[in-house]
């Protein structure tokens, strides 16, 4: 069975830091780019950031750049979301998601997904 499962998500003081671990089970993920996304209460899910297979290619979006970085390590298979400088607006669900092939930027271009880590940030 293909499976991604995230972990490392808690409750975190304002300005604090927290990362994100995905790995996969039932397949590698050399192969495949990697995305973070993340639903809050009430709101759509959205991209956060993403990385090429080899890890080459990193994109982020406005609301987390210069505070999030996505990294990889392909021989542990495991990707990370490291989160720097926390606000409450960054309470969410966060995914990982697998799409083989070529860096996507939207969900309908990924392949699998794990089932979700919350992170709360308090104010």
């Amino acid at each position: 069975q293909l499976q991604l499962v995230e972990s490392g998500g808690t409750l975190v003081q304002s300005g604090g830091s927290l990362r994100l671990s995905c790995t996969a089970s039932g397949f590698t993920l050399d192969d495949f780019a990697i995305g973070w996304f993340r639903q809050a209460p009430g709101k759509e899910r959205e991209g956060v950031s993403c990385i090429s297979s080899g890890g080459s290619i990193l994109k982020y979006a406005d609301s987390v750049k210069g505070r999030f970085t996505i990294s990889r390590e392909n021989a542990k298979n495991m990707v990370y979301l490291q989160m720097n400088s926390l606000k409450p607006e960054d309470t969410a669900v966060y995914y990982c998601a697998a799409a083989w092939g070529l860096i996507q930027t939207a969900a309908p271009g990924y392949d699998y997904w794990g089932q979700g880590t919350q992170v709360t940030v308090s104010s």
